[in-house]
C-alpha cells in the first residue's frame, strides 16, 4: 500500500501528468482538495472509488482516513491542486506518515505560477533583463512570512516576483513594490489560471489597484517585472550562430570537438 501525493495542476482538468493520471486510474481510495482540485480530473478513478473531498476535513480525519486505506491495503490518490512543493501542506502530511510507518511517494504538478505566464504568452526569465523568479507570498492569518522574507527585500534584487495568495492586499503589494521597480513597472494579475472561468489584468503598478478594482476573487497569481512586457531585450547566446556547444561545434577549434 503506498500513498500517492498528486499535484493535480493549476486547474484545467487535461494540465495533469501522465503518472499522475495512471497512479488516480490504479487507487481505490482518492482523497481531493475539493475547493481547488476540478472534477474533472475526478474522472480517472476507477468505478467504485472512494472519493473524499478533504475540504471540510482537519488533518486528523484526513490521516484517519488514509491510515483506515493502510489497513484495509488500499492505495491511496492524494490530490493537491498545482504542484506539492510550495504552499500544498503536504510536510505536515508526509511528517506523520513517516511516523505512522505508511509508504508514500509524490508526483508533481503544473504548478500555477506556470500556468499564469503560458496564458501570458511570458518567458519570465530573459536576458540581460531578469533571470531569476520569486515565488512568494504576503502573510496571511493561517502563516505568517518569516523575519526577513519580505516584498521589499526580494524587489531589491529586481527579480521578477510571482506573488501567491495576495491579491487580497494589493494595495500593500503595490506600496512595498513600487520604489523598487518603479510606477511604470509591468504588473498581471491572473485570476484562476487555466480554469475556464480564467481572467487577466494587464497593467502598472501605477495603474493595478484601478484597473482589478471591479475583479472579484481570491484565487489569483500576481505576477510583477519588466519581462512581462519588454521588447528591447537581448537574444539567448544558446541559439546564437556563432555559439560554440557541445551538440553544434563551431570553427576551427571547437570546445567540444569530439560532440556527435
Amino acid at each position: 500500500m503506498t500513498v500517492h501525493f498528486i499535484g493535480a495542476g493549476p486547474g484545467a482538468a487535461d494540465l495533469l501528468t501522465l503518472r499522475g493520471r495512471d497512479l488516480i486510474a490504479a487507487a481505490p481510495v482518492c482523497l481531493y482538495a475539493g475547493s481547488l482540485v476540478p472534477e474533472g480530473v475526478l474522472a480517472h478513478c476507477p468505478p467504485g472509488a472512494r472519493i473524499v473531498n478533504t475540504a471540510p476535513l482537519s488533518l486528523d480525519e484526513i490521516m484517519a482516513e488514509i491510515a483506515a486505506a493502510h489497513a484495509a491495503g488500499q492505495d491511496v490518490a492524494r490530490l493537491h491542486s498545482g504542484d506539492l512543493s510550495v504552499w500544498s501542506a503536504m510536510g505536515e502530511q508526509l511528517r506523520r506518515l513517516r511516523a505512522m510507518g505508511i509508504p508514500y511517494d509524490v508526483t508533481p504538478g503544473v504548478p500555477s505560477f506556470a500556468a499564469a505566464a503560458a496564458t501570458l504568452g511570458a518567458e519570465l526569465t530573459l536576458p540581460g533583463q531578469a533571470q531569476s523568479v520569486v515565488l512568494t507570498r504576503t502573510s496571511g492569518r493561517a502563516t505568517a512570512m518569516p523575519e526577513g522574507e519580505t516584498l521589499a527585500n526580494f524587489a531589491a534584487t529586481g527579480a521578477v516576483l510571482a506573488i501567491h495568495l495576495s491579491v487580497h492586499v494589493l494595495p500593500k503589494v503595490v506600496a512595498e513594490l513600487t520604489p523598487h521597480y518603479g510606477p511604470d513597472c509591468p504588473v498581471a494579475v491572473v485570476w484562476r489560471a487555466s480554469w475556464p472561468d480564467e481572467r487577466v489584468v494587464r497593467a502598472t503598478l501605477a495603474t493595478i489597484e484601478a484597473a482589478a478594482e471591479d475583479t472579484l476573487g481570491r484565487t489569483a497569481l500576481i505576477l510583477v517585472g519588466r519581462t512581462l512586457a519588454a521588447e528591447g531585450f537581448g537574444e539567448s547566446r544558446l541559439y546564437a550562430g556563432d555559439y560554440d556547444r557541445r551538440y553544434r561545434p563551431v570553427g576551427t577549434d571547437p570546445r567540444f570537438p569530439d560532440a556527435s
